[in-house]
Formats: structure tokens, sequence, C-alpha cells
């Protein structure tokens, strides 16, 4: 038996359509097709809507929202306090079940622990009030380091940190490495407080963090800083001493 065998080439139709629905998801046949013959190629009505039903994309997709383009920001030693913070999120359960989350805060200069707040919800409201407690006996800082998280990209937190001019620093999605710090500082606070213990209520696993932070930016000893605490790498970098009490620092200080 001898049957037809069609000698047409849609490969370039093919790859056209596939480069408009990727980067314009929520456009369809008639927008696609306008735009085709506005860079002056000439194929026909027909072919193009028959490649464009061939390729599935008369069926309507659910569209994903898309992250705008994130810089890639290399982790830089600051050179003082308050220059730049980083930001993340951590998971844990009670005894009973119930999902608790924490949010942690550091200085990059000193890995000082600035904030480690436990609750059953931290939503991006909540985040903006811990970052006004913290700046009222800190001092702002000039950026702050975070994920793409829902918390970090809310319209509350964006406008926040422009009102109080500072630039936020978001690492590209799935690249939790460009935000080490705060990375290495969760792994220490996992394996001394999540991991060992069982926690009854929310209020037993704030006063263990509490307690934990307090000894760790007093007495924690850093590699990185040269077996230096916190505390101590701050006091020596402020000309204080370890043992005069608890610094209130503003941005004059730094």
């Amino acid at each position: 038996m001898f049957y037809y065998e069609s000698i047409k080439d849609d490969s370039l139709v093919e790859e056209k359509l596939r480069a408009l629905s990727i980067r314009f998801p929520t456009k369809g046949f008639a927008d696609y097709f306008s735009r085709i013959r506005n860079e002056g190629k000439t194929w026909n009505h027909k072919r193009v809507k028959r490649v464009y039903v061939k390729l599935g994309l008369n069926i309507r997709r659910k569209i994903k929202r898309r992250l705008p383009h994130r810089e890639k920001h290399p982790l830089e030693i600051v050179p003082e306090v308050n220059n730049c913070w980083s930001m993340d999120f951590m998971s844990d359960a009670l005894q009973s079940g119930r999902k608790i989350r924490v949010l942690n805060v550091i200085d990059d200069f000193n890995r000082e622990a600035l904030n480690i707040t436990v609750d059953s919800s931290l939503p991006a409201e909540r985040v903006v009030r811990e970052l006004r407690d913290i700046i009222e006996w800190r001092g702002k800082p000039k950026e702050i380091r975070v994920d793409n998280g829902p918390e970090f990209t809310a319209t509350t937190f964006v406008e926040f940190c422009q009102s109080e001019n500072i630039f936020i620093k978001y690492i590209q999605p799935g690249k939790p490495v460009q935000n080490a710090l705060i990375e290495r500082f969760n792994r220490t606070f996992r394996k001394d407080v999540l991991d060992a213990f069982i926690f009854e209520t929310i209020q037993q696993a704030r006063d263990i963090a509490a307690e934990w932070q307090a000894d760790y930016n007093q007495n924690h000893p850093h590699k990185s800083l040269k077996g230096k605490s916190p505390k101590k790498l701050l006091f020596t970098a402020i000309g204080g001493t370890p043992d005069c009490g608890e610094l209130t620092l503003t941005n004059e200080t730094t």
C-alpha cells in the first residue's frame, strides 16, 4: 500500500509558539498570531492555528505567579554593625502536634541573634512589628537579606522597608547558600533547641529559645569570629567591655 507522507516542516512555527507561550503565558492565539505577523512572518493563519492546537496551547492552563528576576548578591563580610541583617523562618511542632514557626534575625557583622520569635503564625504584619521592636534598641540596618517567602514579598514588608530606607536583598529562588549566615545559625538553633526538646506549649518554647539566645550571644565561640562570642566582638568593635551590660545602638553609633 502507498500512503501520502506530509513534507510540511512546522518546526519553526512550533518553536515560535512555544517561545511566545513561555513569555506571555496569559495570552491566546489571537495575540500570538498578531505578534507573529508584526515580526514580518507570513505564515498562514490556518497553519499557525493548526500547530497551536497540536501543541495543546488552546487548553487553558493554570498560570503560576512568577517572581521577578533576582540578582545574585555575593555573601560579603560586612565591616560594621547594622550594615546587613539576615532573616529566615523555621518550623517545628509541639508535643500535641500543633505546628509552630520561628522567625530568626541576626546581624551579619557579629552573627548576633537579634530576635527569635516563636508563635503558631507569623504573617508579614508580625514580621514588621518585630523589626520595629528591634530597631528601637538596635538602630536600623542598611540592608536585610531574605528569601522569597510570602512574608518577605508581601506588600506590608516591602513598604515598611521602603519607608525606613532599608534595601531588601532577595536571594535567588532555590539558592539558600546565598543566605548562608542565617542558614548556619538555623542549623545550630535546631540542633541545640528544636531537636533537643519536646515542647508542651508555645510559651515553653519561647522561654527555652530566649534562654538559649542569651547564652548564644554572650558565650558561643564562633570559629569565623576567631573564637569570640557575638557580644564580645561587638564590644570590641565599639571600644566597650563585655561586662558593661546591654547596649542600645543607634545609626550614629555605627
